[in-house]
Formats: C-alpha cells, structure tokens, sequence
C-alpha cells in the first residue's frame, strides 16, 4: 500500500528507476555528478527521515531520527546537504575534504562492479578545499545532523597539521568530524593507524577541537578493514585513551577475493556487497574490544534492513551506506530505515539501544 507522502513521490519514484538505468550506462563519476544535480533541482523523491521510538537513537550525544546514515564519498563537496537531509537519512556524512583543492587521481578513477553490487575507486581526496566547503557548511540547514569527513593533501609535509587546519576551519559548522586515516588513496596514509602515530594525530585533534568552545563537534575515527587482530587492539586502544567520541568501521578494502566483475583488478578501494562480511568482523572486533566505551558506526556492504540490523547486533550504534545507492537508488535509505523498524519489533527490541551488540 502507498502511503500519501509515497502518493505524491510516486512518479518521481518511477523517474528514479528509469534514471537509473540510464546512469548505468555512463560513466560512473558523470553518473554521480548527475545525480548530485537531480537531487539539488528536487528531482528525486523528498522523504522526511522515517522515526519511531524503535528507530530513534543517540550516538556520541547526537540525537538521530534513525540509525540509517549516508557515508562520506558521494557529496564529496558539500554541495546537495539540503536535499540529502530530505532524502530519509537519519544523518549524512559529507567529504573528504583537504585543506587545500586537489584534483585527486586521473580519471577513470570510479568503476561499478555490478555482478558483484560493488565499486572501485580510487578519487584520492579530489576536492573543491576547505575555505570552499567551510562556506557551504556555513549555508547548511539548522536541522538535521550533518557531518564532515576530513583527510590531509597528498603533497602535505605536515599531515597532522592539515588535519588540525581542517578542524579550526570547518569543525564549528559540523556536529562530527570524521579522521580520515584509512583511504587506501593516498600514498601512506594508512601509516597513521599506527599505536604511535595515531595517539599523536588524535591528541592534536582534539586539542583543536578544544579550541572551538561551544561549537565543539564530535570527533569520530574511520578504520580500515585491511586491519590484522593486533591492529584492531592498538586502535581501540588509543581510541579509548585519547577519548574520541565514535569510530566508523570500515573504509573501503584491497582485497580482492571472489569478485566476478572484469573492474576485478582496477586499482583502488573496493566498497559494496563483497566487503559485508569482513566489515561485519572487523566491526564485532572492535566492539569485543571497546566493550561499549567507544561508539560504533558500521559501514561497508550494507544495503538491507537485515544488513543493517545484523551490523547492529555486531556492535553498531548506527549505520552508513553509499554503494547501495549506486545499484538501488537514494530511496534505498528510507526502504532500509522503514523495514529496520519493523525488524526489530519482530525481534523483540523496544530500540537501537537494545539491538547493539546482542548477537543470535
């Protein structure tokens, strides 16, 4: 049955699916980028984030309608938040950005895998700099929760210190800022999960973020899940010390195992349906580890309610999803969200809260 806001999205709804099909059919950046412009010229279905008492949760003091989250790498620019707040996520998560605007890597540099539901890419960072989207976030609505995911320049001589430019910059327009250590772009960068680096680069993070005052967002961690146990322990060591506020596992993965597709050997980081399970085991790791004193937000392969759920029971707080959207829409966020509620109402589970960490 079609509810009257789905009434009033119905032909849109309809558009979305024909759209999508011919977005498949070119390439994949330009197939993004038009996407960006359908949703700023309200081309797309407009959905309030579905919400209920089962769905409503909080994550690092942040209050969410729901737990369904859009991950960093598609509004890279900070360029549609509006829309996207109206697109049925409970939060979205805009960049990466870089102190200064690079280029990123040559293009093609984004390649869909669809008999595997995934992507490559390999961007590195490509984006319009801080000073340009600092403005944008300025500009964003007073509701919703927004955001922003930050990582150095690829020619930085000094990676800690850009990281930290970024939070004077940017950090007050946000309520979260995402350090970024995992993207397998750029040359080195995943050097700074190391115990020691890692401690260092969060110690001068938060001190920045100290310096905002009132306007102090939350400082979350995004992890890869190229990650050995020993790695996972280190992490959520320092993690816990340095007392950051949430952390997002995982980035996108190298490997390569049982993919189908001939974008097989492309360079670059794989995201979508081939990552589920690894994400889901680094993401129950941590949460063995963290044992609840650090948040946790789950990305990587999810693109059902049950993925969501399963995420959730992993450990999870919250969810991200991105990939998913490439094969079935930005309806896909309120399908998940809408189908989570009546998951964990069959399961028992009065809320998100009660669903984190407890497994079948």
């Amino acid at each position: 049955m079609i509810g009257q806001t789905d009434l009033f999205n119905y032909p849109l709804i309809l558009a979305e699916r024909v759209a999508r099909a011919v977005l498949h059919r070119i390439d994949p950046e330009q197939a993004r980028d038009l996407a960006l412009i359908a949703l700023r010229a309200r081309l797309t279905p407009r959905r309030a984030a579905p919400t209920s008492d089962r769905l409503r949760t909080t994550v690092a003091g942040i209050n969410l309608l729901n737990p369904v989250g859009l991950a960093a790498g598609f509004d890279k620019n900070a360029i549609a938040i509006a829309p996207l707040l109206k697109s049925g996520f409970g939060f979205i998560e805009v960049g990466t950005v870089t102190p200064h605007a690079q280029s990123g890597n040559p293009k093609p540099r984004l390649f869909r895998l669809a008999e595997d539901r995934a992507a490559i890419n390999r961007f590195g960072f490509s984006n319009d700099g801080a000073a340009v989207i600092a403005r944008r976030l300025a500009a964003r609505p007073a509701t919703g929760v927004v955001g922003l995911n930050i990582g150095p320049n690829r020619d930085s001589r000094d990676r800690v210190a850009d990281f930290t430019d970024l939070l004077k910059t940017c950090g007050a327009k946000v309520n979260f800022v995402t350090v970024n250590v995992s993207s397998p772009n750029t040359e080195k960068l995943r050097d700074l999960q190391g115990a020691e680096s890692l401690a260092r680069l969060l110690d001068s993070v938060l001190t920045a973020r100290d310096g905002l005052g009132d306007k102090r967002p939350g400082i979350f961690l995004k992890v890869s899940p190229d990650l050995t146990d020993a790695d996972i322990r280190n992490i959520a060591a320092v993690a816990r010390n340095a007392r950051i506020d949430a952390v997002i596992a995982t980035n996108t993965t190298l490997r390569r195992d049982g993919l189908s597709s001939r974008h097989a050997t492309e360079a670059g980081g794989l995201s979508g349906a081939p990552l589920r399970t690894t994400a889901t085991r680094i993401l129950a790791k941590f949460y063995g580890e963290l044992k609840g004193d650090v948040p946790l937000i789950g990305v990587g392969g999810i693109a059902t309610a049950q993925d969501a759920l399963d995420r959730i029971r992993a450990g999870a707080q919250a969810i991200q999803i991105y990939t998913a959207l490439i094969y079935d829409g930005i309806t896909g966020a309120v399908r998940i969200a809408e189908k989570l509620d009546s998951l964990l109402a069959k399961e028992g589970f009065q809320n998100v809260s009660e669903a984190v960490g407890n497994r079948p």
